[in-house]
Formats: structure tokens, C-alpha cells, sequence
């Protein structure tokens, strides 16, 4: 619909400027009456073509991100508690919104809406926001009339998903940004430093220290090689991402990073309590144990641990307990195995799956504040290495000509 800019006066005879969307003029000043303001221009707006406009608007763009579902299950839970039809708290979530592109999803969900499909299937028609998962529970919501309660699970469950991936990058930020500053260093020695060093030694004309002939023939190799090493780098990274948005790219790559030394074992346990958790909602919800697994599967966003739990749905289906399939795949402990296997004889496995992911979630909570200290000694000893080459491959050969220079006076 296009987009009006109005004037107007209020009840108590104020000015009222503004925008809204309407099928036509008279439209709009029918929308403003019901609404009491009387309309005095209604002018159809232009399209936007201010530079610092444009770019603010597509700097809001982008998907919708962990807060955004966030607040959005918080939102829904409050006006679907109070009896706000879904249709009319969808266009009020719209109009409140900031980043462009969410706001356009949520119009489409309330038109899928007003076309008489049910809430459920209209958010899957937005694979890339609400994934499997959080369509089956709202789904489940609806058909039970609990769409409340969902909407409260949903949000649980996205706050500790959050939580946990925040955790994860706070732990991984100080390692990151060191290793980022070495390798600035590494390439500023190479490409300034030591080229100067190496013009003062060839005047010398005499045999150099293994060390600085190290350091002189690395940075004749970045000076030559650099734009080549930069270009092979950058279609390197462009190829894969390319690769790794294919089936067999993303499995082997998600497999990969599960065997990263020290952050693999965190984000493999990381991935674990994900899963549990999901599960655990998937089945308080009402989602059968199936159906559970399926969704849970591609809400864990790793394919290599996503097979395993489809491996065990194949299981399940072919009558198999749920414990004998987590243990067939190799993906649990034996005490996480003896927790399912209780919470399969008592009935009560969506309980004992909490408590697994909370299990998990301790250990990578710990893991994740032990992080740091097990990286700062390999970053340590690297930088020592570093440190301790660049400095007898200068100063050797200045002590050497120190040397000389001495017997010669």
C-alpha cells in the first residue's frame, strides 16, 4: 500500500502531522476520522531519495535477531493474555518496530492472518525468522488454546539461548582481538620493520645470524607475496562461505568445530543443552516425540549433531526406547544416558531433559569462565616465540658490529 503524509487537527484543535498506509486518500482521511482527527492535506509521499535517509533505512534492515524474538514472544504472550485479538497485536508489533525487514514480516503474518490461515502456518511461510521449533510450539499453543503459554515457553527458552551464545562470545572476545593485534604486528614488522633492518645489515657485508636471516627472508616473502597472499585469502574466505552453504559443506564444517582444540568440547556441550532443552519444550508442549525430534533436529543449528538426533528418530520409529537411541549415537555421557533412561520409566522425560540441559549448561558455564585462562598460556608462549625471534635476529648482528667496531678502535 502506499504510503500518505497527512495534517491535521485534533479535538481540541491541535496540530497533527504525519504518516500512514492507505489504499487511497479518501481512504486515509476515513482511517484519521474514526481515529478523531479531522484530515486537512493528505499528500501521497514520494519515494525517499535523501542519501543519509536511504542508508539509515538500510542500516535497520537485517534479520531478525535472538532480542527481536525475544521481546516479540514477550509481546505476544502480554496481549494474547489479554485478549487483544492475534491480528490487531501483529499490526500494533508492526508499528513498533524498528528494524524494517521484521516489520514487513509481521504485516505479512497479520494479512496471512486476515486471509484465514492460523497463526502457525502463517509464520511458517518466514522460515528464516521463526524456525521449525517455535512454529510446532505455537502451533501446539493453538490447537490447545494455551497460545499464551507458548509464547511464555518461547521466551524462556530464547533468554537462555541467548544467554548462552552471549557467554560464549564474551569468553572468545579477549583471544580474538589478541591474536587479531599479533597478526597486525606480524605484518607491519615484515612489510616496515624489518626491510630498513636489512638494507643497515647488507651494508655490513658479513655473514647474519639463522635468526635474522629468518626474519629477512619472511619479510622478503610478505613484501613480494603479500597482494597475492591478500587475494588468496579473500577468495579463499569468499569460496567457504560458498561451500559451506551447501548440505555437505555445512555438515563437514559444523563437524569441524566440534574438534576445534578447547572450544570444541564447549560449544559440542553447548549444542547438547540446546537440544535438551528444545526437546524438553518440544514435549511439555504437547509436540509428539517424533515430530519433537524432527524440529528439534534443525533448531540445534548444527547438521552434524542434527543427524545424529535424526538417527535417533529413525530409531524411535522403528520401536526402539529413547535411551538405547542416545546411546547408539554416541553423543551422550552414560549419566546423562541414566537420567533419560529414568525419565522414560517415570514418565517424566520432559523433566529429566531439563535437567540435562542444565547439566550441560553448567559445565559450559564453567568451561566458558576457564576459557581465558587456558588460551592466555598458548597465547603467552606465542608471543614469547615471536618476541624472542624478532629480537635476536636484530639485535645479534648490532651486537656483532658493536663487537667489531670495538676491536677496531
Amino acid at each position: 500500500m502506499p504510503l500518505f503524509n497527512y495534517q491535521g487537527r485534533s479535538a481540541r484543535g491541535e496540530l497533527i502531522k504525519g504518516s500512514v498506509d492507505g489504499m487511497s486518500a479518501d481512504a486515509v482521511a476515513s482511517q484519521l476520522f474514526n481515529s478523531g482527527i479531522t484530515p486537512i492535506d493528505i499528500v501521497e509521499a514520494r519515494p525517499e531519495t535523501d542519501v543519509l535517509v536511504l542508508l539509515k533505512r538500510h542500516l535497520a534492515q537485517g534479520k531478525a535477531e535472538l532480542s527481536d524474538l525475544i521481546l516479540f514472544s514477550h509481546q505476544m504472550y502480554t496481549l494474547t493474555k489479554a485478549g487483544v485479538p492475534i491480528t490487531q497485536a501483529l499490526a500494533g508489533l508492526a508499528e513498533s518496530t524498528r528494524k524494517h525487514d521484521f516489520k514487513e514480516v509481521l504485516k505479512d503474518v497479520a494479512d496471512s492472518l486476515q486471509s484465514g490461515r492460523d497463526l502457525a502456518s502463517s509464520l511458517n511461510r518466514h522460515p528464516r525468522v521463526f524456525n521449525r521449533l517455535i512454529v510446532s510450539i505455537v502451533q501446539v499453543g493453538e490447537s490447545s488454546g494455551n497460545l499464551d503459554q507458548a509464547f511464555v515457553q518461547l521466551s524462556k527458552y530464547l533468554e537462555t539461548e541467548k544467554d548462552t551464545r552471549d557467554r560464549i562470545k564474551s569468553a572468545l572476545r579477549y583471544p580474538v582481538i589478541v591474536m587479531i593485534a599479533i597478526a597486525v604486528a606480524v605484518a607491519i614488522i615484515n612489510i616496515f620493520v624489518i626491510p630498513a633492518f636489512a638494507k643497515l645489515f647488507a651494508s655490513f657485508k658479513a655473514e647474519l645470524p639463522w635468526a635474522t636471516k629468518l626474519l629477512i627472508g619472511t619479510s622478503d616473502f610478505f613484501v613480494a607475496y603479500g597482494p597475492y597472499i591478500l587475494a588468496a585469502l579473500l577468495i579463499g574466505g569468499i569460496g567457504l562461505r560458498a561451500w559451506i552453504k551447501t548440505d555437505e559443506g555445512r555438515y563437514a564444517w559444523d563437524r569441524f568445530k566440534l574438534r576445534i582444540p578447547l572450544l570444541g568440547d564447549i560449544l559440542n556441550r553447548a549444542t547438547l543443552a540446546r537440544f535438551a532443552r528444545s526437546f524438553a519444550m518440544a514435549q511439555r508442549a504437547g509436540v509428539p516425540l517424533v515430530q519433537g525430534l524432527t524440529v528439534v533436529a534443525n533448531a540445534v543449528d548444527n547438521r552434524y549433531i542434527g543427524d545424529h538426533i535424526l538417527a535417533m528418530r529413525n530409531g524411535i520409529e522403528r520401536g526402539e526406547s529413547m535411551t538405547r537411541t542416545a546411546a547408539l549415537s554416541g553423543m551422550f555421557t552414560p549419566m546423562v544416558l541414566q537420567m533419560m533412561g529414568v525419565g522414560e520409566e517415570t514418565g517424566a522425560l520432559d523433566d529429566m531433559m531439563q535437567q540435562v540441559a542444565e547439566f550441560y549448561e553448567r559445565e559450559v558455564d564453567y568451561d566458558i569462565k576457564n576459557l581465558s585462562a587456558n588460551i592466555e598460556p598458548v597465547l603467552i608462549v606465542a608471543i614469547g616465540i615471536m618476541v624472542l625471534i624478532l629480537a635476536l635476529g636484530v639485535f645479534l648482528p648490532m651486537w656483532d658490529l658493536a663487537q667489531a667496531a670495538r676491536r677496531g678502535g
